[in-house]
């Protein structure tokens, strides 16, 4: 059994000081989102032995912030940031995780943004799992959005699309709705 996590980054300024994409950094929403799905994550294992984190500044920064609310729970795991990661694709994304074979991580947890992590998560659901689950993925992976899926398979490299099982999705809207 293999766990894979999207975490789309939080909510970001709309531009950055240095006027590129990759610099912009959180916004106030976004460091409070971040720390809150840390949180959740802390809450509910099991966690990701490996993260891996696109370079842009507002991934990076949510990775840290998500950490941060979560390190007093679990052991560190090993994190690495790919420049691949940033403007992938579903295809290059999956990619990436058969590239996780190399570690073999039981859970991995991806940081990345929208186009990608959004369609990437659309593709692998086997159209099981939760149902409210799968409606609020198929609307949209927002900001801070954390879609969890379960592949029956022992080795990264069987991960497929539509093989996975849509375990978990939330997000902070979703997260305060329950409160």
């Amino acid at each position: 059994m293999r766990r894979l996590m999207l975490l789309r980054h939080a909510k970001t300024e709309s531009d950055a000081p240095s006027g590129r994409d990759q610099d912009r950094r959180l916004d106030d929403r976004g460091r409070r989102d971040a720390a809150e799905i840390g949180g959740f994550i802390a809450s509910h294992p099991p966690f990701p032995g490996t993260v891996l984190v696109s370079p842009a500044t507002r991934a990076h920064q949510t990775w840290e912030l998500a950490w941060a609310a979560m390190k007093d729970v679990v052991p560190p795991p090993q994190v690495e940031l790919l420049p691949e990661l940033y403007g992938a694709d579903p295809a290059q994304l999956l990619q990436t995780i058969h590239a996780a074979c190399a570690t073999d991580p039981k859970r991995l947890l991806i940081v990345g943004h929208n186009p990608g992590m959004h369609e990437l998560g659309l593709a692998l659901t086997d159209g099981g799992g939760e149902p409210a689950a799968r409606k609020a993925l198929t609307d949209n992976l927002p900001t801070s959005g954390l879609a969890i899926f379960d592949f029956a398979v022992d080795d990264w490299a069987d991960v497929a699309f539509r093989r996975g099982r849509l375990v978990r999705f939330v997000s902070p809207k979703l997260l305060k709705q329950a409160d």
